[in-house]
């Protein structure tokens, strides 16, 4: 009998955000962050030999070591400033942990609120995690995932369907049995909170609800 090894990987999270007291507080997680370290001892060792090929070298090379050590930092600040403003976004749902509460976000929001460009955002959650006291989330979880949302000039950006699919549920449950919303009704009041998408789209995530049509949700008794 032939038996296969499988690799096991581990997820492991760059931020970290800690409730306390009922406040929210998110730090990096250094210890898991590259580290670069410059070996003075060495570098000194190698200067005091005075050869102009040596001190050309060691010039080189500390200008390498910087170079690194800053975009290192840059990088850090960007990943801080990125989940913070995540954070801050979607504070109600870190702090009860119900999908209801997760909002619309996209990466040009985050992008202008801290400003840096949007691909700056983008590369910035890419493959990144944040280690909650539920659990750890990929970043890109509180971002888009197919829908969209009209900004003030009129672009197109994406949102996160699961909170349209919380709001397409709430106006369901709310509707009036009698005169059950249409989809395009639905549509309607949606695009009332600056908030676009397509009737198809309503009605292919109301399917995935298992939420049956206006006309099969119509009570007359009601």
């Amino acid at each position: 009998m032939a038996f296969t090894q499988e690799t096991v990987q581990y997820i492991v999270p760059e931020l970290i955000l800690e409730e306390k007291a009922g406040t929210l507080h998110l730090s990096l997680a250094k210890q898991f962050l590259p580290q670069i370290r410059f070996q003075e001892s060495y570098y000194q060792t190698m200067e005091a030999t005075k050869e102009k090929e040596v001190l050309r070298f060691l010039k080189e090379k500390t200008g390498e070591y910087d170079w690194i050590r800053k975009s290192l930092e840059q990088r850090e600040s960007t990943l801080q400033l990125v989940g913070e403003a995540i954070v801050k976004h979607q504070q109600e749902f870190f702090l009860h942990q119900e999908a209801s509460r997760l909002k619309p976000l996209t990466l040009r929001e985050i992008s202008e609120e801290i400003g840096v460009h949007e691909s700056t955002v983008s590369r910035a959650v890419n493959g990144k995690y944040m280690e909650t006291s539920q659990g750890v989330y990929e970043l890109k979880r509180f971002f888009s995932a197919g829908l969209q949302q009209s900004s003030g000039q009129g672009d197109a950006e994406e949102v996160a369907s699961s909170a349209i699919k919380q709001q397409l549920q709430k106006l369901i449950e709310e509707e009036d049995k009698s005169k059950p919303l249409s989809d395009q009704k639905i549509v309607d009041l949606l695009a009332e909170e600056a908030i676009q998408v397509s009737r198809r789209a309503i009605a292919k995530y109301r399917l995935e609800l298992n939420i049956p049509s206006s006309s099969k949700r119509k009570r007359f008794d009601a």
